[in-house]
């Protein structure tokens, strides 16, 4: 064999070897980054931030770690570091819809908690994430309900107006026909026609695949409404629902802190956070750690001082910065 020959042969090993080494990182890179996802869905975020912090600066998996970044800070209610993960995973992907969608939504909460000028400012950045999320994919269900949402709420000054929230509902009949029916709801309750709001929301639940999660808007219209015989019996629905549904954790937790805020029946709202909490169907939609607060502050209501102060600390056990757990002062409560 000539000398020329070992020499390509060698570098062709090399080639070889290198390739297999990449794609070998490539790999580990993938499956560190599915660890992540499985923290952050079963509301491990201090781990998920380990995780997702490990891994190299530059990597062809950098974009999907920015979001991923961005959801679990979003989770633990840090939003200027949430808006900064969002905006670096949108600047490297600009094509992704989802990418767009979460920047808006970090975008939103980061305006609600700021001065008038500054959600002025915001707001308008909100509309532009979510109008082009819903542009790069149509079909986008939650960007089209966020946006939706967003027209229906959000003041004309900033782009917001019910006729654009119609157009979305038009939509959302093809990509999601419930959440279509809600928006309708919405609208029709920004409009004072409180009896169009009702029969919107029960006709989502009659389409619904899911209808555990619309029984809870039609609770929250009840309470809004105060008409609490009806929102308690929309919440035992969601109950029955939920227990027929394996995805359906997450309207347990909704069902709870409507209990919560309208503060009725707080033993049963225990066991609806008990009942998500032992279950396979967490999510970021409800995270752990905000479910072990929202108990921990019922306990200390109903007297039992002791599982409060456990379902705190297990809450600041998953994600030490969530501020509504290290706020929560366990004390004795008048009943």
């Amino acid at each position: 064999m000539t000398r020329l020959r070992l020499v390509q042969r060698g570098l062709s090993a090399a080639i070889l070897a290198a390739c297999v080494t990449m794609a070998t990182t490539a790999g580990a890179q993938r499956q560190q980054l599915a660890q992540a996802n499985q923290a952050l869905q079963a509301g491990e975020a201090d781990k998920a931030l380990s995780l997702l912090n490990s891994l190299p600066p530059t990597n062809e998996t950098q974009a999907e770690a920015k979001n991923l970044e961005c959801r679990v800070l979003f989770t633990v209610e840090q939003w200027d570091r949430s808006v900064d993960a969002c905006q670096q995973a949108v600047n490297i992907e600009r094509q992704n819809s989802d990418y767009h969608m979460w920047l808006g939504r970090a975008l939103g909460r980061k305006a609600s908690q700021a001065n008038f000028l500054s959600a002025f400012s915001l707001g308008k950045r909100v509309r532009v994430e979510f109008e082009e999320a819903v542009k790069l994919n149509p079909r986008n269900a939650d960007a089209l309900a966020d946006l939706g949402e967003f027209y229906r709420s959000a003041p004309g000054v900033v782009g917001g107006g019910l006729d654009k929230a119609e157009g979305v509902a038009v939509q959302l009949d093809s990509a999601d026909p419930a959440r279509a029916h809600e928006l309708r709801g919405r609208i029709a309750e920004e409009r004072k026609d409180f009896g169009t709001a009702e029969r919107e929301y029960k006709q989502a639940i009659a389409v619904s695949a899911h209808p555990a999660f619309r029984w809870t808007t039609l609770a929250d219209f009840y309470r809004r409404r105060q008409r609490w015989t009806e929102m308690d019996s929309a919440i035992q629905s969601c109950v029955n629902a939920a227990a027929h549904d394996k995805r359906a954790g997450v309207p347990l937790f909704d069902g709870a802190l409507l209990l919560i805020d309208a503060n009725r029946d707080l033993p049963r709202a225990a066991r609806m956070l008990e009942d998500y909490l032992a279950g396979q169907a967490k999510t970021e939609e409800a995270p752990a750690f905000a479910a072990y607060t929202k108990l921990a502050g019922v306990k200390m209501g109903l007297g039992d001082l002791a599982g409060a102060q456990r379902d705190k600390a297990t809450a600041l056990a998953l994600a030490r910065e969530y501020k509504p757990a290290q706020d929560l002062k366990i004390k004795e409560t008048r009943q």
